[in-house]
């Protein structure tokens, strides 16, 4: 079926539009942490594969993140293993470690490989075990008591922070123009197995690969001001500035802080995009109004 002139003419800008980013980003890599609705709802699913694919296609290397909160909060009460959170993050027991490794390096992770092969792509999922490709240790929360002179350590068991990222592993699945899937389990020297925080994977992963993009997928529209309007094109400066005076705060607070400190350690610009929205990381990529916030070591957008 041929198009009439005004839909043609739509696909002429929508291509001409793109070009110039195409242009521009082939060769690069961009890291996208995968998280949020766009997991669960089908169609967002099946969107951002089709994203990530067409990315590659151009030319593009792009590097996948994933979390899995919903679907291992799912298997525990299935299997009646009782979970707590200490400031957001999961305690995680030996017992709970084992269904965060089969859901985040099992299911998920496969689901994902899947939707991207099905979709055109070529992918590999990994786990941060494999290979050693993230080192980590075991992460301290110390939390402040009005009856202890000294501030508490919880044990918060096998949550991890990342020590380092050997890259070579990586650097051989995109040497054979596959896509890589990672899921943010890492392991400690003695062995240990660690469940760490998607977001702060893919910001430590941008930085050690010098990449061109770090894009965190959320369930908001963006960085929001104080009139809900979405705030972007934003210098570090101004970000350090936002979360002094309290305009940042709460729940966005991690992840503007994994998009700054990438950003202030060389990689190009770091993206906060809603991945309610289909083709959310084609938007940001590929079209001069962007979909969400963007942070870069300069003041006007690239």
């Amino acid at each position: 079926m041929s198009l009439d002139r005004e839909s043609a003419l739509n696909v002429a800008q929508v291509l001409t539009e793109a070009l110039p980013y195409i242009q521009r980003f082939t060769g690069k890599t961009i890291v996208v942490k995968f998280g949020g609705n766009a997991m669960v709802d089908p169609v967002l699913h099946d969107s951002f594969a089709r994203d990530v694919v067409l990315m590659k296609l151009v030319g593009m290397n792009p590097v996948v993140v994933h979390g899995g909160g919903p679907q291992i909060g799912s298997l525990l009460d299935k299997l009646n293993i009782r979970t707590e959170f200490v400031d957001g993050m999961r305690v995680t027991d030996a017992e709970t470690m084992d269904v965060v490794e089969m859901v985040l390096g099992g299911s998920v992770n496969k689901e994902i490989v899947a939707s991207i092969n099905r979709n055109g792509g070529k992918a590999i999922g990994v786990t941060g075990k494999d290979g050693q490709l993230i080192r980590a240790h075991k992460l301290q929360v110390t939390r402040k008591s009005p009856e202890l002179e000294v501030p508490e350590i919880i044990d918060i068991g096998h949550v991890g922070e990342v020590d380092q990222i050997d890259t070579s592993v990586l650097n051989v699945i995109l040497d054979s123009d596959f896509i890589p899937v990672i899921a943010p389990i890492g392991v400690g020297e003695d062995g240990s197995t660690y469940n760490i925080n998607a977001d702060l994977v893919a910001g430590k992963l941008a930085q050690v690969m010098q990449a061109e993009k770090l894009m965190l997928l959320t369930n908001v529209a963006g960085l929001l001001d104080g009139e809900g309007n979405i705030l972007t094109g934003l210098s570090t400066g101004q970000v350090d500035e936002l979360i002094a005076d309290g305009t940042i705060s709460g729940g966005m607070l991690p992840k503007i802080g994994c998009a700054l400190d990438a950003v202030k350690s060389g990689v190009a610009s770091a993206h906060i995009i809603d991945g309610r929205v289909p083709h959310a990381v084609l938007l940001e990529t590929f079209t001069d109004e962007g979909m969400g916030t963007l942070i870069t070591n300069k003041r006007a957008q690239p």
